[in-house]
């Protein structure tokens, strides 16, 4: 393949995995409720993510959430952040898709959170985000994650309400 051909490939591998249009969907809006700046809040019943800027405004992501029984809530913290992070469905599964694969449901970037097997990730599946639709992940459409990964750090605080 040449190199012009390898170029064209990556550049429509890297927009189907960002997928940058109508899906960046992020607003700023009025906040309340004490959360220290910086710190990210999840609405599970609103389907909203909220990363607090200042004690009075967040910005306000539509996230797809955990189905009923599998939904949980409480404190965690960022423990680590991946791009184009690879996925194997189980611990004993010896299938991993790899990073960037259209068939890899972690989508662009992925925020392992301290408690449990549970992240805040990208999808590969656009349509699922705003729905009851994972065993408790929060996913995100790609060019959020993507910009919510630019803007948190390792031990950042993440709040998930009911």
């Amino acid at each position: 393949m040449t190199i012009s051909r390898r170029l064209l490939a990556f550049a429509v591998a890297l927009a189907t995995l960002i997928s940058i249009d109508s899906s960046f969907a992020r607003e700023i809006v009025p906040f309340g409720g004490g959360y220290r700046p910086g710190s990210i809040v999840i609405v599970t019943h609103r389907r909203e993510l909220y990363h607090v800027l200042d004690r009075g405004r967040a910005v306000r992501y539509p996230v797809g959430v955990g189905r009923a029984g599998m939904a949980w809530h409480g404190r965690a913290y960022i423990a680590a952040k991946h791009l184009r992070p690879a996925w194997t469905p189980n611990p004993n599964s010896s299938v991993t898709i790899p990073g960037g694969s259209s068939r890899n449901p972690m989508g662009a970037a992925a925020l392992g959170l301290d408690r449990g097997n549970y992240a805040i990730h990208g999808t590969n599946d656009p349509s699922s985000v705003g729905g009851f639709v994972s065993h408790g992940c929060i996913r995100m459409h790609n060019a959020d994650v993507m910009e919510l990964y630019q803007s948190v750090s390792v031990g950042t605080e993440v709040n998930v309400l009911r």
